[in-house]
C-alpha cells in the first residue's frame, strides 16, 4: 500500500507540478552529474598535460573509446529509460522494472565483450583510433585500465538514465558526482605523488567509476519511483529488446558518431603533428563542458516529457519544449561570448608549455563558438523527438552533428585546407545539422499541437507557457 502511495505521489507529481518548476526541479541533480563528468573528464586532460604533449594527445586517443563505452550505456539506458518513462505514465511498473533490468544486465555482458577484445589487442585498437607512433606507449598505457572498467562504466550510463526516466535523478546525481569528485583527488596523487604517469589517470578514473557504479546499484535496486534493477525482471523477450533498441537508436547514433567522430578527428589531424592532436582534444573536451549543462537541463526535460505524453498531457509536452529551449538559448549565448574572448588563456591553462597547441586550439574554439547557440535548438529538438518516441526524426538529429556532417568534412576539408580544413569542421557540421533539424522538427510540434486541440488543451490550459 505505501509502495502504491509513493507511486501515485510521483505520478500526480508529473503530471500537476508547473511545467517549469517540475523541469528546473529534475534538472538539477542532471546538470550537477553532467558538469561533475565534464570537470574531471578536463581534469584528466590537465593533469595528464602536465606529463607531455604526446600524453595530452593520447587522453584524446582514448577518450573516443571511451564514447564507445559510453554509447553502449547511454543506448540501452535511454532506450530503456525513455521506453519506462512512457510506461510508468500508463502504470505499468512491472513493464518499467523489465525494461531497466534488461538494459543494466545487456550492458553488463556487452561491456565484458568490450574488455576482452581491447586487452587482447591493445595496440592495433590504440593504432585504430588515431594514435601516432610517439603517442602510442601512452595511449596502451592509459587505455589498459580504462578497458577493466567497460562493463561497470557502461552499466552506471543504464542505471543513472534509468533513475532519471523515474524521477530520481538526485540519487543519479549523488552517484556520478561522487566519483567525479573522487577521480580529480585520485588524478594528481595517482599521477604525481606514486609518480604512475599516465596509468595513475586512468586507475583513478576506473576506481572513481567503481565507486558510482556501487553507489547507483544501490539506488537501483531499491523502490524509488516504480522501477527496481533486479535480475528476475531480466528477460530475453525479443520485442523487449526491440523497443530499448529502437528507443536507444538516436543514443546509439550520438554516441557513436562522436567516438567515430573523435577517431576521425586525430586521425586528421595527425599529419600536423601531435600538437594538433593535442589541441583538437582539448577543444573537444572543453566544447563537452560546455554543452554538458544543457546536455542535463535537458535530461530533466525528457521524462517531464514522456511522462505527460504517455498520459496524454500533450499541453504540458509542448509547454515544457519551449521553456527548456528558451533556456538553453540563453545559457549558450553566454557561453559562446565568454570563450570567444578567452579562448587563448583557456587553451593556454591546460598547456602553456607549447605555444603551437595554444595557437591551432584557440582559433578552433572561436570557430566553435559563433555556431555554438544553435545546440540549443539542436539539443532539445533531438530530445522532444526521442522522448515521445519519434525514432526516425531523433535518430536523423543524432546523426547530424558528428556523422551526417561531420564525417564528410573532415575526411575533404583538410585535403584542399590543411590544418584549417581540421579546424572548422565542426562549426560548419553544426550549421548543417541545425538546418536540417528544422524541417525534422517543425511537424512533430504541429502534431502536438493537434494532439493538444483533441484534447481540448488549446483553450485554457497554456497559462504556464
Amino acid at each position: 500500500m505505501e509502495a502504491m502511495d509513493q507511486t501515485e505521489r510521483r505520478f500526480r507529481k508529473m503530471t500537476e507540478t508547473p511545467i517549469q518548476k517540475l523541469i528546473l526541479e529534475l534538472a538539477i541533480p542532471p546538470i550537477i552529474s553532467m558538469l561533475v563528468t565534464s570537470i574531471y573528464n578536463m581534469a584528466d586532460t590537465y593533469f595528464v598535460s602536465r606529463i607531455s604533449t604526446s600524453a595530452s594527445g593520447a587522453v584524446g586517443v582514448v577518450f573516443s573509446l571511451m564514447a564507445i563505452i559510453q554509447a553502449i550505456g547511454f543506448t540501452l539506458g535511454m532506450g530503456a529509460g525513455t521506453y519506462s518513462s512512457r510506461l510508468l505514465g500508463e502504470r505499468n511498473h512491472e513493464g518499467a522494472s523489465r525494461a531497466a533490468s534488461t538494459a543494466f544486465f545487456a550492458s553488463l555482458i556487452i561491456g565484458g565483450v568490450i574488455t576482452l577484445y581491447g586487452l587482447l589487442y591493445t595496440d592495433p585498437l590504440m593504432g585504430q583510433l588515431g594514435a601516432t607512433p610517439t603517442i602510442l606507449p601512452y595511449a596502451r598505457a592509459y587505455g589498459q585500465y580504462i578497458l577493466i572498467g567497460a562493463p561497470y562504466m557502461a552499466a552506471s550510463f543504464v542505471m543513472n538514465n534509468v533513475l532519471r526516466a523515474q524521477g530520481s535523478a538526485f540519487y543519479g546525481m549523488v552517484g556520478i558526482s561522487v566519483g567525479g569528485v573522487l577521480n580529480i583527488l585520485l588524478d594528481p596523487l595517482f599521477i604525481f605523488t606514486f609518480g604512475m604517469g599516465i596509468a595513475g589517470a586512468a586507475i583513478a578514473t576506473i576506481l572513481s567509476q567503481l565507486v558510482s557504479f556501487l553507489i547507483l546499484l544501490y539506488f537501483c535496486m531499491k523502490d524509488l519511483g516504480g522501477v527496481q534493477i533486479r535480475l528476475k525482471y531480466f528477460t530475453f523477450s525479443k520485442p523487449l529488446h526491440l523497443e530499448i533498441l529502437r528507443n536507444g537508436m538516436p543514443s546509439f547514433y550520438r554516441q557513436m558518431l562522436a567516438s567515430l567522430a573523435a577517431i576521425s578527428l586525430n586521425l586528421a589531424a595527425g599529419p600536423f603533428g601531435d600538437a594538433a592532436i593535442a589541441a583538437m582534444s582539448i577543444v573537444a573536451r572543453y566544447s563537452f563542458f560546455m554543452i554538458a549543462a544543457m546536455l542535463g537541463f535537458g535530461q530533466g526535460f525528457m521524462p517531464v516529457c514522456g511522462f505527460n505524453y504517455g498520459a496524454r498531457r500533450f499541453d504540458r509536452v509542448w509547454t515544457a519544449f519551449w521553456f527548456s529551449l528558451k533556456v538553453a538559448a540563453t545559457v549558450f549565448l553566454i557561453l559562446s561570448i565568454v570563450s570567444f574572448l578567452f579562448a587563448t588563456p583557456i587553451l593556454t591553462f591546460f598547456r602553456k608549455e607549447d605555444l603551437e597547441v595554444v595557437r591551432i586550439g584557440a582559433l578552433a574554439l572561436r570557430y566553435q563558438c559563433v555556431i555554438f547557440p544553435l545546440q540549443a535548438w539542436i539539443i532539445m529538438a533531438n530530445m522532444l523527438t526521442q522522448a515521445i518516441g519519434k525514432t526516425r526524426q531523433a535518430s536523423l538529429l543524432s546523426m547530424g552533428r558528428q556523422g551526417i556532417f561531420f564525417l564528410p568534412l573532415i575526411f575533404t576539408l583538410p585535403v584542399f585546407l590543411g590544418l584549417y580544413g581540421v579546424q572548422i569542421t565542426q562549426p560548419l557540421a553544426d550549421l548543417g545539422t541545425f538546418l536540417m533539424s528544422i524541417p525534422l522538427t517543425v511537424p512533430v510540434l504541429k502534431e502536438i499541437r493537434r494532439r493538444m486541440a483533441e484534447t481540448g488543451a488549446l483553450g485554457g490550459d497554456l497559462q504556464e507557457t
